[in-house]
């Protein structure tokens, strides 16, 4: 079940609003760690694969027009390298 800060976070963010998104790796010693920029305005949010809201999160992502859903794709691979990939860009 989600947090109810985090259904409310979610509640707020207007899909029209988003400005810009990307997903990049981090190198956590033994595994990578898949986390998404979120840029609304002159605000970034953070979120990674391991928080609850992620699913939540991805699915809301893939109503963007033009969003790029084989991002993961691009970020996988090779192993333990940043391989930051925009999947998204609101045109100005």
């Amino acid at each position: 079940m989600i947090s109810e800060s985090i259904s409310q976070f979610l509640a707020q963010i207007s899909i029209s609003e988003i400005d810009r998104v990307s997903f990049f790796k981090r190198d956590e010693i033994t595994t990578d760690l898949i986390c998404c920029e979120l840029q609304i305005g002159d605000k970034t949010w953070l979120f990674h694969e391991e928080e609850e809201i992620w699913e939540i999160l991805l699915e809301q992502l893939g109503q963007l027009e033009g969003f790029n859903t084989n991002w993961r794709e691009d970020v996988v691979d090779p192993p333990f390298e940043s391989n930051p990939t925009v999947a998204y860009e609101r045109d100005s």
